[in-house]
């Protein structure tokens, strides 16, 4: 539970997709996938379209290999215009200035890099030198929470000041294309994209009834699942000589087991029942995921909507996906005074977080 005092709240919200984007058909054909069973996972994916870099084809007109040292530069150039686009466009959402920015926690498990995002952005941005930054690398798609809890320490500790998250994901550099089902899962999954958003515990702007309202911030929660450690891991592959992202078939089942546990966990002392959630903001992990989960903590369609939404339009952005789902609901304006909401991710450790906000 996040320490009391006065609530910091989403002021804003931005995100920002690559200018290339694909359909699983259009991607099955751009990387000549021909086995049935690797089709079926693009196909079956619930994934309509998602923007990915990937490189030009060799001279031969064969799909060109990309060395390890290619993705992470990859990662690095696309990162920084994701994550510029992102924040420029959560600052518009927020009516503020770069100026106005205190601190900065940019999140990423997609490359590995020293100095990392908060330092590169605030050199490419213009961000003043005396901003307060922080790294959040490798937690995997569970971590926009987990900096989101930072963040909104800082915001406690800053009354009045701004400070802003950054989810840069470019999975396009995490891909392996070696023909294998191991592979071939996360390919038909992930994709390209970063997300802002914007804390502090200043007073709301006046906006009438054209702005919607914007949550506050009023506790988080974690449950690890050490029995499930290995089900989703980001490592060497000594064959490809790359890193590779390795997702455990069973994890779906396994997260959806124990969300009970974890909003049960989010809950205690609050006086709240499930039943008393108005808003669910899901990261979109994969269409089983989000099922299990779903039927698990016995919500509807409707309740995950956002989340499929994203899952459908962009595939699972690692950890910036729930801001994406977030930034629907913002826009959608059925969020009231008064409504409770539950902010959630699931990712490596095994872990699902979450927070409970207010608006």
């Amino acid at each position: 539970m996040t320490a009391p005092g006065v609530a910091p709240r989403l002021a804003g919200v931005g995100t920002a997709v690559p200018d290339t984007t694909y359909t699983q058909r259009e991607l099955l054909d751009l990387l000549d996938v021909t086995d049935p069973r690797v089709r079926s996972v693009f196909l079956n994916s619930a994934i309509e379209r998602r923007g990915l870099t990937l490189p030009e084809r060799a001279p031969d007109g064969s799909q060109a290999v990309e060395s390890q040292g290619d993705l992470l530069r990859k990662h690095t150039r696309q990162g920084i215009e994701l994550g510029r686009r992102a924040v420029e466009n959560c600052l518009k959402d927020t009516d503020a200035d770069l100026a106005d920015v205190r601190y900065l926690c940019c999140v990423t498990s997609t490359g590995f890099l020293t100095p990392g995002f908060s330092a590169l952005l605030i050199k490419e941005l213009g961000i003043d030198v005396s901003c307060s930054r922080l790294d959040v690398v490798g937690m995997g798609c569970n971590a926009g929470l987990n900096a989101l809890n930072a963040v909104d320490g800082w915001a406690r500790a800053h009354p009045g000041e701004l400070a802003l998250l950054v989810c840069v994901e470019v999975c396009s550099a995490a891909y392996v294309l070696d023909g294998t089902m191991r592979s071939a899962v996360v390919n038909s999954l992930f994709g390209d994209g970063a997300a802002a958003v914007a804390v502090t515990t200043a007073e709301a702007r006046e906006g009438g009834e054209a702005r919607p309202p914007e949550p506050a911030l009023l506790r988080f929660s974690s449950r690890i699942i050490p029995e499930a450690v290995d089900a989703m891991r980001y490592d060497w592959d000594d064959a490809q000589g790359k890193f590779s992202f390795w997702l455990d078939p069973q994890i779906p089942y396994v997260v959806g087991a124990h969300a009970p546990g974890a909003l049960e966990r989010l809950l205690r002392g609050t006086g709240l029942l499930p039943s008393d959630i108005a808003h669910w903001v899901v990261h979109s992990g994969g269409k089983k995921v989000v099922d299990s989960v779903r039927v698990n903590l016995g919500l509807s369609r409707h309740d995950v909507r956002h989340t499929t939404g994203v899952l459908r339009d962009h595939g699972n952005l690692s950890s910036g996906s729930f801001l994406f789902s977030y930034q629907r609901l913002a826009a959608e304006g059925t969020a009231r005074p008064g409504d409770v909401g539950v902010l959630m991710t699931m990712g490596p450790g095994s872990t699902i977080e979450m927070a409970l906000a207010r608006w």
